[in-house]
């Protein structure tokens, strides 16, 4: 199935039973880019039949991590509690053509039977002793006991495809047992929605975490009794953390909008995102259009992506630095403001130029930013004692003495500073360090020149005179 057959329609499909946490938002990456590459539409629809886990702000936090993202569905959000009658509908018609069948075993008697294949060495599973046979007869129907709906699942052969991720697979018919579809209450299960809605809503190409694999062959015979056309599917390999385990929340797989909250920009998750088990050529950076345009699922990892924090907080550096000053400094004001600072006493667009090439986040941008929004912190006797010596102090009050009467701009006080340095004989360090100390409160700063600038000609001789 090929977008110059079939337009490519593509699903994600969260259960909303907590955030969007890293694996979800790179398989909505990867539905999103796999659709828009092909011209085709990205659908989101929550599968919120879980009625004792599923909550509405799930289902926000899904929405916030989605749009942050910049994940824009087509189509949806369509939430499968608004589709019940139509599951129920789809239940009745396969009970009317004899592809499903009603079941009254008890949970207990469906163990036993479990228990007594596991016995034999067999792999456990109904026996199918309610399966309507030629010729079978079946159990007296029990008065006290409402059945669960069961698919009558093929027996013989075997049902496979050729996975856009790990190629070829293929399942036994004999080892899938007839799967429940709806309960006693009527409600239908999870694989049961999952084909409906997948049908119904003509999805062409279904990309999700490998953990569905076993699901994949329950969903493609149902659909094949349904007489619906199958998807293609691309099963993704989870992601590792650092120590090669399983991805957990010590590792940093909480709600993508922690990242957010932590000073990570969304493109740059994107990016790093699209790098977990994609790739194109050695392409470490890559702009959003660029990965739609380059987006192949031949180029899926069959193996394991692994999280690198390092490697996030390096890509995320490299898109602060790409920023436009004046969005960077809308996007950092907010953090400074909860650190207390004062984000009108200064240029803010001057303060991240400055300050932008050092920053990995946004957090770090903020704080690097209190230098010139934040109250002015002295610095401690012990750096005074070391650094504002009697000599140092006098090359000072030069330096002051002539910078009352200078244009207050960076080439001004650049030119300053080599001339004093010229003046009395001394090194960078010299001038540099107890200026630092007196007008910042510490011995590292970005340039001096640019420093003195950014805090303004009365601010600094203000403290010069103090120190």
């Amino acid at each position: 199935m090929s977008s110059a057959s079939i337009p490519v329609r593509t699903r994600f499909a969260p259960s909303p039973t907590g955030f969007l946490h890293l694996g979800g938002a790179r398989t909505a990456l990867f539905s999103w880019a796999y659709a828009r590459h092909f011209g085709g539409t990205f659908i989101l629809r929550v599968e919120d039949t879980d009625l004792e886990r599923s909550t509405p702000e799930a289902v926000q936090a899904i929405l916030e991590g989605m749009a942050w993202l910049g994940l824009t569905p087509d189509e949806g959000p369509f939430y499968q509690m608004q589709h019940m009658d139509r599951y129920r509908a789809v239940v009745a018609d396969m009970l009317a053509q004899g592809t499903a069948y009603h079941c009254y075993s008890s949970p207990a008697e469906v163990d036993e039977m479990r228990e007594r294949a596991r016995a034999l060495g067999q792999k456990p599973r109904y026996d199918g002793t309610w399966r309507p046979e030629p010729g079978k007869t079946l159990p007296a129907i029990p008065s006290d006991r409402k059945p669960v709906v069961r698919f009558k699942s093929p027996q013989d052969g075997a049902t496979g495809w050729v996975d856009m991720v790990k190629g070829p697979i293929t399942f036994d018919n004999s080892e899938l047992d007839d799967l429940v579809i709806a309960r006693p209450d009527g409600t239908p299960t999870y694989n049961f929605c999952v084909v409906v809605d997948d049908w119904d809503m003509r999805i062409t190409h279904v990309l999700r975490g490998d953990d569905h694999v076993n699901n994949t062959p329950r969903q493609i015979t149902i659909l094949r009794a349904l007489g619906a056309p199958v998807p293609e599917y691309g099963h993704v390999p989870m992601i590792l953390g650092p120590d090669g385990e399983k991805l957990s929340k010590r590792h940093g797989a909480v709600s993508v909008m922690e990242y957010d909250r932590d000073g990570y920009l969304p493109e740059a998750m994107v990016n790093y995102l699209a790098r977990l088990g994609w790739s194109h050529g050695d392409d470490e950076l890559f702009s959003r259009e660029q990965l739609v345009a380059w987006f192949d699922p031949q180029h899926l990892s069959k193996s394991a992506a692994q999280w690198d924090p390092k490697k996030l907080n390096w890509v995320n550096a490299h898109y602060i630095k790409q920023s436009e000053d004046a969005a960077l400094a809308q996007a950092v004001a907010p953090r400074i403001a909860v650190r207390g600072g004062d984000t009108q006493k200064v240029d803010l667009t001057q303060v991240v130029a400055l300050l932008k090439d050092r920053a990995e986040t946004l957090e770090q941008l903020a704080e690097s930013a209190m230098l010139f929004c934040g109250a002015f912190q002295p610095a401690t006797p012990e750096l005074v004692a070391q650094h504002l010596t009697g000599p140092a102090r006098l090359v000072l009050k030069d330096f002051a003495a002539q910078a009352a009467s200078i244009e207050w701009t960076r080439t001004a006080l650049s030119a300053l500073v080599k001339s004093t340095l010229a003046t009395h004989g001394l090194k960078m360090p010299q001038l540099a360090i107890p200026l630092r100390v007196a007008v910042a409160g510490t011995t590292q700063t970005p340039a001096i020149d640019a420093v003195l600038e950014i805090l303004g000609k009365s601010t600094v001789l203000e403290r010069l005179a103090l120190a």
